[in-house]
């Protein structure tokens, strides 16, 4: 995921404005649903207070080491006592269709699958220039005849104690640089591409665009774009249940927050994308000097050309229509996911130390509510305990686990439980990034991906990424 990191600034008078302007309403108010404690106690205690046994966490890790049947790659993960793990679908393997597994594991989502089976939609990240690449699937089946990206789709079973891959196989082809998505409540997983590259860079088609890949589809899906959704450096989207909104993630240094509303539910061909904007500051910028526990108003500002010509030269032509009318400015936008009636968006490298920021986006049910809130529920200030968080998930029990895509060394797993402590979930010693946490639709197994290589020969990675299947004593902490 893109490390571009770009500074903009904002009076801390503006900031004092809309704070006091949003007491003065009423809309200042501390936490939501299920996640009241987590606003009130980050807004309270420092960020580096960890959530033990008893707590919300699930105590030590200890390392294990698990083969992958296939190939018997191993691998070694530090998890909590009494959990397990197994790998599935390695990069380089071969899948059921005879096709390779592309490099650049990334964002994910499980859905059920026939027979009592999960089926997980997977991205690939592949960033090999246009004149080197290996395309991924058939000739027909691609967007763009070279792109080597897409996903592919793991058909998995849980039983006797244990989690196996059925099968794999391509269901999006021919795509670029596919790093996030989100689950549609319609069954399928929006895939996104983190780049505007097109014609320029040596490319038969535009790029920037989010797929619709149903997650029943046994072989690829049409290739089919969706420009009303915008082109730009997309990361993750999340689409709201009640309306079929769907929320969509920036990920450059200088990002927007952005909203699809379709015309008619379900349907993402047509309809306005907007830019959010706090009510009564223009440009409000939000990567620093954030008060954790405020609640800011919101209002939503139209993309007059959600799908410029110009974005392959000007990958930012979206975000300044947005900015024109006053929207706001965060910093490097990256997961996004919808839990608790509301949705939760990651800026990976906003907050004073430039570590990772948490924002809960949580819209109103009632016109005479104006259009939603926006809080800050956590802002890293200690890098061991949550360094640069990328993709994250909303787990069964309503805490928030996040992905760490860190120079730290050792990436985390990192949960944050509904009264704001944290605690690591799982450890890479490889110091790969972790992507596409989602759990089962039953709640039982945690899937996760380490992202291994995004360039090179697919066939033989420098790094084959890998998906892992977590599972174990789940109730004895907040996950």
């Amino acid at each position: 995921m893109s490390s571009e990191q770009t500074s903009q600034s904002q009076t801390s008078a503006d900031r004092r404005t809309v704070l006091r302007g949003a007491a003065a309403t009423g809309a200042m108010v501390v936490g939501f649903g299920a996640l009241d404690g987590l606003v009130r106690t980050a807004a309270a205690a420092p960020a580096a207070a960890t959530a033990g046994p008893g707590d919300g966490g699930y105590g030590p890790l200890v390392p294990i080491t698990r083969q992958d049947p296939e190939t018997g790659f191993s691998h070694e993960l530090l998890l909590p006592e009494g959990f397990e793990f197994a790998i599935l679908g390695l990069a380089g393997t071969t899948m059921a269709d005879g096709h390779v597994t592309p490099l650049g594991h990334d964002g994910m989502a499980a859905f059920r699958g026939p027979r009592g089976s999960y089926r997980l939609v997977r991205n690939h990240e592949e960033r090999t220039g246009a004149g080197s690449v290996t395309p991924s699937g058939d000739p027909a089946d691609r967007y763009d005849s070279l792109g080597g990206g897409g996903t592919s789709t793991l058909q998995v079973r849980f039983r006797r104690g244990q989690v196996e891959l059925e099968r794999v196989w391509t269901s999006l082809a021919g795509t670029i640089v596919n790093c996030a998505g989100g689950l549609t409540p319609w069954g399928s997983w929006l895939t996104c591409e983190e780049t505007t590259a097109g014609l320029a860079a040596g490319w038969q088609k535009p790029h920037g665009y989010v797929f619709d890949v149903d997650a029943a589809a046994d072989r690829p899906v049409p290739p089919t774009p969706l420009p009303a959704l915008g082109r730009f450096v997309h990361e993750a989207v999340a689409v709201d249940p009640a309306t079929s909104i769907v929320y969509l993630t920036e990920d450059q240094g200088t990002a927007g927050f952005y909203r699809f509303v379709p015309q008619r539910s379900g349907d993402l061909t047509a309809g306005r994308l907007q830019m959010l904007k706090i009510v009564g500051v223009d440009g409000y910028d939000a990567r620093t000097g954030q008060e954790q526990g405020a609640a800011l108003p919101v209002e939503w500002v139209d993309i007059a050309d959600p799908d410029p010509a110009d974005a392959e030269s000007d990958a930012l032509a979206v975000f300044r229509q947005g900015a024109a009318l006053g929207g706001a400015t965060f910093g490097r936008l990256e997961g996004c996911w919808f839990g608790n009636q509301s949705v939760y968006i990651v800026s990976t490298d906003g907050g004073e130390v430039g570590e990772g920021q948490i924002w809960e986006y949580r819209p109103s049910r009632s016109p005479v509510r104006g259009e939603g809130t926006l809080t800050l529920v956590y802002e890293s200030t200690d890098r061991a305990v949550l360094s640069f968080p990328d993709n994250l998930t909303v787990s069964p029990r309503g805490a928030l686990l996040a992905c760490e895509d860190t120079s730290r060394g050792n990436p985390q797993l990192v949960g944050i439980t509904l009264d704001g402590g944290t605690f690591p979930f799982g450890v890479n010693p490889r110091n790969d990034e972790w992507c596409g946490a989602t759990f089962s639709p039953d709640g039982k197994v945690l899937f996760a991906n380490l992202q291994g290589s995004t360039a090179g020969d697919p066939s033989r990675p420098d790094a084959p990424g890998l998906t892992v299947a977590i599972w174990g004593p789940w109730r004895s902490g907040a996950l």
